[in-house]
């Protein structure tokens, strides 16, 4: 197997000219310069939502840590970079992301070298694997496809560890993990339940003023899921700014600790009902909880964390 070159980035500056131009700055290209103004998030022109399901085979025999949510966003970069440069580059500066990312799930051998309380496990070459994306800007579908055919058959490295991609599935019907909607169409949703259980699937999390919340409380997870949704949704869509007033009716929890490489995140795992007796929320409600199947929840989404089915 021909060695796996990495995307290597130039990040290096420019050295500046010993005589720096003085001519005066407009007034309003100032914030500009000083950082001062956020760059807006992607603006989609088609009201898609995607997912897509990726197989991987495993390349050789190897050793794979417990989690590979950042490897997986960079190698989902990479492709993206390959079907259109320029709009990598505005998602790298977005703060909301515009696409989700599972974890990679599949067949995980036992290590048998492994300590006590080393999760890692082992894997054979031809070892089967698959991981989903969420895309919820319909214009990355294209590129991200595009790019995805740009890398062929080369293989992928994800945290050191050898892949080659088996099979690819993005229309509807062909896997599982696959789906399609539109804002439109959610917003149409005929019924609104009053009662809603979401399933969440890997370990979630939420920002909660300077602290980091495992608990799912409705007014984290349907006012993270609006912001997100008022993000990509034509405007016409938005739903602005929302006083929850859900309770939770019952649950099924546990926390579990994903090893990042900044250090352990810690996120809740199991199922959560939600009540709304406010016929306005359960209408909104019922229509985020849709969203949340292509979106995820709560934080890290696009690593692996916050993966919810309704």
């Amino acid at each position: 197997m021909e060695p796996v070159c990495p995307l290597i980035v130039n990040t290096e500056p420019e050295p500046l000219s010993q005589t720096q131009p003085q001519s005066p700055i407009k007034p309003e290209l100032e914030p500009l310069l000083k950082n001062e103004v956020k760059p807006e998030p992607i603006r989609s022109k088609s009201t898609g939502l995607h997912s897509i399901a990726i197989e991987l085979a495993a390349a050789e025999r190897t050793v794979l840590p417990a989690t590979l949510g950042r490897s997986l966003h960079s190698q989902v970069m990479n492709w993206l970079s390959l079907g259109d440069s320029q709009l990598a580059n505005r998602i790298h500066t977005d703060q909301v992301m515009p696409f989700s990312v599972s974890g990679l799930t599949g067949f995980r051998r036992k290590n048998p070298d492994r300590h006590r309380n080393d999760r890692k496990t082992v894997t054979q070459s031809g070892d089967g694997f698959c991981f989903r994306i969420g895309i919820l800007a319909g214009d990355l579908l294209p590129p991200l496809l595009d790019g995805l055919t740009a890398w062929g058959t080369q293989p992928i490295s994800l945290a050191k560890c050898s892949f080659v991609i088996r099979q690819i599935y993005s229309m509807p019907g062909s896997h599982p993990q696959v789906g399609s909607s539109d804002y439109y169409l959610l917003a149409k949703t005929p019924k609104p339940s009053d009662d809603l259980t979401l399933n969440f699937l890997t370990p979630t999390s939420f920002k909660q003023q300077q602290s980091v919340q495992p608990f799912p409380l409705p007014e984290l997870v349907f006012g993270g899921l609006a912001r997100r949704w008022d993000t990509f949704a034509p405007e016409e869509l938005r739903f602005g700014v929302i006083p929850w007033q859900g309770v939770i009716s019952a649950f099924e929890l546990k926390t579990h600790a994903l090893k990042m490489e900044g250090g352990a995140e810690i996120g809740a795992v199991g199922w959560v009902r939600y009540r709304f007796l406010d016929p306005e929320q359960a209408r909104v409600a019922t229509i985020l909880a849709q969203f949340a199947n292509f979106s995820g929840v709560g934080r890290k989404t696009a690593m692996g964390m916050g993966q919810v089915q309704c």
